[in-house]
């Protein structure tokens, strides 16, 4: 069931206090109009004395003269003169006729002001309807641009800010509040991201001195088989904190929004990704394909090289022994850029699948995840918010994965 906006919500209430506020009024009038032509009623209630008779008001006087009365007979009664017993039930009979007539168009009155006054209220209504959406969309306008920033702010857009001008109301100090907040958040993830480029950098310098004191010991003429083998040991150790350093380093770099991109095709990536790991695929006995159409968009060409090198280099290294495909697409719709890989391998739980995005998560059970560092997916999916677009994954029908990355599509 869909829930109401705000702004519907608010232009019904407004709707309601205008439809509440015409009944009220049309029964207040109803009930003022009923009282005066109540007062301005003929009695028929005339009692007559049979010797002096009983003074006719005027109005009464009115309505007997148009009801084809003997005017002599209107005299007599109007200046309290004796009446037979004839006249007087004449007058009376008149007077009975003139209040029904009366009393019958009193109704009639009432009845028009009841059907003209509720076409009014229904009127007014649908007026205040209008006015009630035009008056919620403009004091919802704020929030609406607050709502949009957010938006945009969860896409790691931290340096923007809502701006809000205007009178310093709840709208302004919400906004102002809002822009104190992201200020926060953004100084504390730019420390972060300096902290982890920094650490990297540093630790840069004692891995590289470690690999250079293992391959100097293990190059030594009469080097014991005991001691190459601790040292092969420890350099294959060592390659792989380097290459954690360094996708510790990617991460923090894609963690950004790029300042300025620059055309690039995601075909002509996938063509050079393609061309790096060919090799590695036909060793291990996997079936590495590449296809698709032009697929233009807009960013950092480096990042989104290491975008596809990921993605490819984990299709490749979780597969399955041998007799395994790897396929790379590309594709482009009416506003996206898409680039596709899919990989036979182990069934993968469709529940595990969003945990993959993590960094250092990795399933125990896939092929080769022990060589990985755990920060592959989590670099492309930093690297597609870095460029507006989105990563998604679904387990492949039969065992492995299929990753889709899509950016926004360049003007060609």
């Amino acid at each position: 069931m869909s829930r109401l906006t705000v702004r519907a919500k608010l232009t019904m209430t407004y709707g309601l206090v205008f439809l509440v506020a015409g009944v009220a009024l049309l029964a207040v009038t109803y009930v003022l109009m009923d009282a005066t032509l109540d007062r301005q009623k003929i009695s028929a209630s005339v009692v007559f004395d049979g010797k002096t008779g009983a003074q006719l008001p005027a109005a009464a006087k009115e309505v007997l003269s148009g009801l084809a009365i003997d005017k002599d007979v209107i005299n007599r009664a109007v200046n309290a003169r004796p009446l037979t017993s004839e006249q007087r039930d004449q007058i009376r009979r008149s007077l009975e006729l003139a209040e029904r007539l009366q009393d019958d168009l009193n109704q009639r009155t009432l009845n028009s002001l009841l059907t003209r006054g509720g076409i009014a209220v229904g009127i007014v209504t649908v007026v205040g309807l209008w006015l009630g959406w035009l008056m919620a969309g403009r004091t919802l306008r704020p929030l609406t641009q607050i709502t949009a920033t957010a938006r945009r702010v969860a896409d790691r857009n931290l340096h923007e800010r809502i701006g809000l001008s205007g009178p310093r109301d709840e709208l302004r100090e919400l906004a102002d509040t809002f822009d104190d907040m992201l200020a926060r958040l953004d100084a504390s993830f730019d420390g972060q991201r300096r902290f982890v480029a920094n650490a990297s950098h540093e630790l840069r310098t004692p891995l590289a001195v470690n690999r250079t004191v293992l391959e100097v010991a293990m190059g030594r003429p009469g080097a014991p088989p005991e001691l190459v083998r601790l040292g092969e040991t420890l350099l294959e150790v060592n390659a792989r904190h380097e290459r954690l350093i360094d996708g510790l380093l990617t991460l923090a770099r894609s963690e950004q929004a790029v300042s300025d991109p620059v055309p690039v095709d995601l075909a002509a990536v996938a063509e050079r990704v393609h061309e790096q790991f060919a090799g590695e695929a036909r060793g291990v006995g996997l079936s590495f394909d590449r296809a698709g159409a032009p697929a233009p968009t807009a960013g950092d060409p480096v990042l989104l090289e290491r975008l596809a090198q990921n993605l490819v280099e984990n299709a490749i290294r979780h597969n399955v022994a041998s007799g395994g495909e790897v396929t790379v697409t590309t594709a482009a719709s009416a506003d996206q850029a898409v680039l596709t890989v899919a990989n036979t391998g182990p069934v993968i739980p469709a529940y595990e699948v969003p945990g993959l995005f993590e960094p250092f998560r990795r399933l125990t059970d896939r092929v080769g995840s022990a060589r990985g560092t755990g920060l592959g997916l989590s670099i492309v999916r930093s690297v597609a918010r870095a460029h507006g677009g989105e990563v998604t994954a679904h387990p492949r029908h039969g065992g492995g994965l299929v990753v889709s990355v899509a950016l926004p599509l360049r003007p060609g």
